[in-house]
């Protein structure tokens, strides 16, 4: 699928000079960026549901030590 990404100019010039630096083209560095926040947010949403069920496990003893 094609699509018209918008950016800044210096957005772009950002983008170009990290795609120079990594000797790749402007496109995979978009695509990379993505799939790392997608993979970024996986893991928050894991690390979510799983903090959900072990904090009201140990929430007695969390309180009894106070704040950090």
């Amino acid at each position: 699928m094609a699509m018209t990404l918008r950016l800044t100019d210096e957005e772009n010039q950002r983008l170009a000079e990290l795609a120079e630096a990594e000797g790749r083209s402007k496109q995979e560095i978009i695509r990379l960026a993505l799939a790392d926040r997608w993979a970024r947010m996986q893991q928050e949403e894991k690390l979510g549901e799983v903090l959900g069920r072990v904090l009201p496990k140990y929430r007695g003893l969390l309180d009894r030590l106070g704040p950090a």
